[in-house]
């Protein structure tokens, strides 16, 4: 099942012009005007990418993504023109905004580790006494981070984005007022389907008329944390942590074996079983947030099925 995954992409398009390799993504431009983004198999914890891959990821991300970005299309244009193959997607290359706008409808994941250490207040917003992990906050929270080329994002306050002239006062209200929107469609989307949306992340980039789009993916487990509606309310009462879909248990099951990416640490052996319960988890999550039957690709030769439909979609 394994030799199945997609680690690395080392394809040569017509009119490339350049190559980036994110933590999972492989990103191909063509003619400095489109960019080809294949979604592999790689995963990523506390900023490490893990030697091994996990079968259908790569898909999942793409589909559940290209889906998302469709349904969200009457709030904000995004950077999507098509998807030719399952594992891919082709737009416009954007001049993209430094910041990742990351918003919280509750107390989970970093914001949860902060409020624990004492802490009160994240990129400049004020948390409450009093919470306990995974409450719901009273209004969704946006706490931004930087996009580092190298090393973790940190977090920004809006204050800062302003000091340093990343965005000016109207650029940043108009992205704050869109992250809203997309988080309540997000939650609309997800409540239908059973889940909670806990919080996520959207990028913006502008076009050469400075008109702004969404880019990048949007609702996948790699950029979202969800949560089962069923059991939460018993689980936060509990104390306990309640049911998610996201790449969180993944981490924790690193924390639990004495991995959070720090100096001298060892990554623990990431067994078969290990490997078949996260790709399990990623497909779970694409049936339950679209709906549909997750259809795994068939095919002897991924690469190469993967290469000969980006040539065919960029010569149309």
């Amino acid at each position: 099942m394994h030799s199945k995954s997609i680690i690395k992409t080392d394809f040569l398009f017509p009119n490339q012009t350049n190559i980036y390799k994110g933590k999972v993504r492989d990103v191909y431009t063509i003619n400095d005007d489109y960019l080809v983004m294949i979604a592999t198999d790689r995963i990523s914890a506390f900023d490490t990418v893990l030697p091994t891959g996990i079968p259908f990821k790569g898909q999942v991300l793409n589909q559940i993504s290209v889906e998302m970005l469709d349904s969200t299309k009457d709030i904000i244009d995004n950077w999507l023109i098509s998807s030719p193959d399952p594992n891919v997607s082709i737009g416009y290359k954007l001049k993209p905004i430094k910041i990742e706008m990351v918003i919280r409808g509750y107390l989970s994941g970093h914001a949860d580790r902060l409020y624990k250490s004492g802490k009160r207040s994240i990129c400049g917003v004020e948390m409450p006494d009093g919470l306990v992990s995974n409450q719901k906050f009273d209004e969704p929270i946006i706490t931004p981070s930087t996009k580092a080329d190298i090393g973790h994002d940190e977090d920004i306050s809006k204050t800062d984005i302003l000091k340093k002239n990343i965005l000016s006062i109207d650029q940043y209200e108009e992205i704050e007022k869109i992250t809203h929107k997309l988080f309540e469609r997000g939650t609309q989307i997800a409540e239908s389907r059973g889940l909670i949306l806990v919080d996520t992340k959207y990028e913006f980039g502008y076009d050469n008329n400075n008109k702004l789009y969404l880019i990048d993916e949007i609702h996948t487990p790699d950029s979202s944390r969800y949560f089962y509606i069923d059991g939460y309310k018993e689980a936060v009462d509990r104390g306990t942590p309640p049911k998610q879909l996201s790449k969180e248990f993944f981490r924790q099951w690193l924390i639990n074996n004495d991995f959070q990416g720090k100096k001298d640490q060892v990554l623990p052996e990431i067994t078969d079983e290990i490997i078949d319960d996260v790709s399990n988890r990623y497909i779970e999550l694409f049936n339950l947030i679209t709906g549909n039957p997750f259809k795994p690709r068939e095919s002897n030769n991924i690469l190469k099925e993967i290469e000969a439909n980006i040539i065919e979609s960029l010569s149309t």
